[in-house]
């Protein structure tokens, strides 16, 4: 079963053996004496590629779901000693992964040298099924899933801008006076496209036009550090900034409801070693982080 994984995850049988660590011929008598065995051809092959036929599509799902209940048998057992070991599979959006999750991934790959980890940093979102993810990191507002989710912290949208454009160009008072400045804005995050605030009077969305539209967080963020103009993000983005003094935040009395930041897994009551040690020890960083406790003023 591990071998027509690695085969169908590399779409060939060379890369499968690489994956494996044994030579391509031992794959191939593999494969085919498991196609023997079950009377039914599980890939199709031609002199230029190789795929899964519809049996070999049904069969991988199952030894995948075989393979990880093997795996968790294992770790369950090993669990009175200790033994955490296997391969974690996390996602996070880009920004909060390089600000907070890769480092905290460094730390316990050095604590539990068993374990390899597959960080994956997209804005956007990704089905933990689907996808065969064990841990994810979630900014908002959650449907109901199904899976474990624990609350780790509260960030908010914020407006902000550097010392330098603040002297040169005033400090903004109501959110109606944003529309009238120099604007950078991220494309990566649906969050902040619309302007949204509440005030004395309800509730109140802008639109306002970039002059300036980048395509990462990060770049919004550097634009603003320039002291260029005003750019939305999300507050843990900058609280190193804010607290250094290269950006301030404005208009927070008009700052919306917090959002919550949740840890996700998957499992039921037998939730394996690693991803339940990996989801404690994240879960106490992330709630013990100033960056992370913010919420609307």
């Amino acid at each position: 079963m591990k071998v027509l994984l690695a085969v169908a995850e590399a779409e060939s049988f060379a890369g499968g053996a690489k994956l494996m660590g044994i030579s391509p011929p031992s794959v191939t008598r593999v494969i085919a004496g498991l196609e023997n065995r079950l009377g039914t051809l599980l890939l199709a092959r031609n002199t230029r590629s190789l795929r899964l036929t519809e049996a070999g599509r049904r069969y991988v799902e199952d030894c995948r779901r075989i393979l990880l209940d093997v795996e968790e048998a294992d770790e369950l057992a090993a669990g009175s000693s200790g033994w955490v070991r296997g391969n974690l599979t996390v996602t996070a959006p880009v920004m909060f992964g390089e600000l907070f999750l890769i480092p905290l991934i460094a730390e316990y790959l050095t604590a539990h040298p068993d374990v390899t980890i597959n960080a994956m940093l997209v804005d956007r979102l990704v089905s933990m099924v689907d996808e065969g993810l064990d841990v994810a990191i979630r900014i908002g507002h959650l449907p109901d899933t199904g899976l474990h989710a624990i609350r780790v912290g509260a960030i908010r949208p914020v407006i902000c801008a550097a010392p330098a454009y603040l002297e040169r160009a005033g400090r903004p008072h109501r959110p109606e006076d944003v529309l009238g400045a120099p604007i950078v804005m991220s494309s990566a995050s649906r969050l902040l496209s619309d302007w949204h605030f509440n005030g004395p009077q309800g509730a109140l969305t802008l639109h306002p036009q970039p002059r300036l539209l980048v395509s990462s967080n990060q770049a919004a963020i550097n634009a603003a550090r320039t002291g260029w103009g005003l750019t939305r993000v999300l507050s843990y983005q900058v609280a190193e900034l804010v607290a250094k003094g290269e950006l301030e935040i404005l208009l927070e009395p008009y700052e919306t409801e917090a959002l919550p930041v949740h840890v996700l897994y998957q499992g039921d009551r037998r939730v394996p070693a690693k991803v339940r040690t990996f989801v404690d020890f994240c879960t106490r960083r992330f709630q013990q982080n100033p960056a992370l406790q913010t919420a609307a003023g």
